[in-house]
């Protein structure tokens, strides 16, 4: 190994793929939790170390040069390094305390997760629950998160996935809505109903379409990606929506829309990355996932 070969700081050069990536000095600060100041400082002195201009300012914005492109395919080359280094470091961990980062659904975070980080915290009082919700899927080799509850099994080769349930759903409105609009008699008569959407109304109708039910895009008349917000909206009264029915059955003023209609059935998993499974602190969290989510779910 050539040592003096090797000038540059890591940290600068984590900074520029931060800006590359993220498209700004700010939001690069945000990512890495650093002042916008201490990032442009990096990148400026990665630029002197290398001797090469890695970013055109014009004003406020960035544009990055090809000598830029060209560095970023090796840069990112060391960031996956980086991140695996972390991982067997994470792995080999053996202290029952510490972070846990669970990625899962903003609705699956607000409902049901509660009373399993309650049993947790008797158990490893020490561990430290980080609970990203979010509905986009986040990376787990990229260590955005230790473990994923997920409705699709991921098929990367480096992760570990256990299917812990079958979750029921089915269709609800709120009780004020169905006095106003009236209680629809069957799927054909859903077709003349509001709707609240969760996000994406193409996809909404093409999950709606083998069911049956003829809905268009007029149907949906609130629609939201935050899907606590989503079912707020239902709660408030703007229209009909699917939901598990653990979620509904913890919800007040909510009722199942055709209670004679077949439920639905969607699969939950666990996922973890497979170094990572051998720290006992996330093995203990997936465990107990594995465990109580099938009794919190229907």
């Amino acid at each position: 190994m050539n040592w003096q070969a090797i000038s540059f700081d890591w940290n600068q050069t984590r900074a520029f793929l931060a800006v590359l990536e993220t498209g700004s000095l700010s939001a690069a600060a945000r990512e890495l939790r650093q002042t916008q100041p201490t990032i442009g400082r990096q990148i400026t002195a990665l630029e002197a170390e290398l001797g090469v201009t890695l970013f055109e300012r014009a004003g406020r914005s960035l544009k990055v040069t090809q000598t830029g492109l060209d560095l970023a395919e090796h840069v990112r080359v060391m960031a996956d390094a980086a991140g695996r280094v972390s991982m067997l470091a994470s792995g080999q961990s053996q202290a029952v305390e510490g972070v846990v980062r669970i990625t899962a659904s903003d609705v699956f975070a607000a409902y049901l997760l509660p009373p399993i980080v309650a049993k947790l915290r008797v158990l490893a009082p020490k561990i430290t629950l980080d609970i990203v919700a979010t509905n986009d899927i986040s990376d787990l080799v990229q260590r955005e998160a230790d473990i994923a509850v997920r409705h699709v099994r991921p098929d990367a080769p480096d992760l570990i996935a256990r299917m812990v349930h079958d979750s029921k759903a089915s269709f609800y409105a709120a009780s004020s809505y169905l006095a106003r609009r009236g209680k629809p008699k069957d799927i054909a008569a859903l077709g003349a109903h509001d709707f609240v959407c969760f996000g994406d109304i193409p996809q909404s109708i093409s999950y709606f379409a083998p069911l049956g039910i003829p809905v268009e895009p007029s149907n949906f008349r609130v629609v939201s990606a935050n899907g606590l917000v989503a079912w707020e909206m239902v709660k408030q009264g703007f229209g009909i929506s699917p939901m598990s029915v653990d979620v509904a059955a913890m919800t007040s003023g909510v009722e199942q829309v055709l209670p004679d209609m077949e439920p639905f059935f969607f699969p939950t998993w666990l996922v973890t990355h497979r170094e990572l499974h051998t720290s006992r602190r996330i093995r203990l969290v997936f465990d107990l996932l594995a465990a109580e989510l099938p009794k919190s779910m229907s």
